[in-house]
């Protein structure tokens, strides 16, 4: 492989990691648009274990819409440990481990989660999207905050 193929690999890899990331910042964030903007067009398959499976971002994005209504609610996303494998020069897949933490503000009540993220990508006119991602939940820890920071209540 010539230099100019390496590069384009790991300029393709290094893209596939800012949208991952781009995707759990939105999701801490309650961007839904950003959140759209990550998956391509049309049918997608989605798998979040305990959340639901869906076929559409839409369908995606009606769940988030409940599950992020309430303010009191915080979410955050962190992955890490990405394997990137680029199979052409249009399709990728990867894996990621993800640490979740929640918190209900008005409660203190909190959730710890390991999961892993199984995805496929494809590049869309030169814009990586998200074809297809499944999670898995390692562990679920829930727990209870020693007192709810009032000045996080909305």
């Amino acid at each position: 492989m010539d230099i100019e193929a390496r590069l384009q690999r790991l300029e393709a890899v290094e893209a596939i990691c800012r949208l991952k990331h781009r995707y759990f910042n939105a999701c801490d964030l309650h961007e839904l648009n950003t959140v759209r903007e990550c998956f391509a067009p049309g049918p997608v398959s989605i798998d979040y274990e305990g959340v639901g499976k869906f076929t559409s971002v839409d369908e995606l994005l009606a769940c988030f819409e409940v599950l992020m209504q309430h303010p009191h609610m915080r979410h955050s996303h962190h992955g890490a440990n990405p394997e990137i494998r680029l199979v052409d020069s249009r399709h990728a897949i990867g894996r990621w481990a993800l640490s979740y933490f929640g918190l209900d503000t008005r409660t203190g009540a909190t959730l710890r989660m390991g999961m892993i993220y199984d995805d496929e990508y494809l590049d869309c006119d030169g814009s990586w999207r998200i074809v297809s991602t499944r999670t898995r939940v390692i562990l679920a820890v829930p727990g209870q905050a020693e007192a709810p920071n009032a000045e996080a209540r909305t």
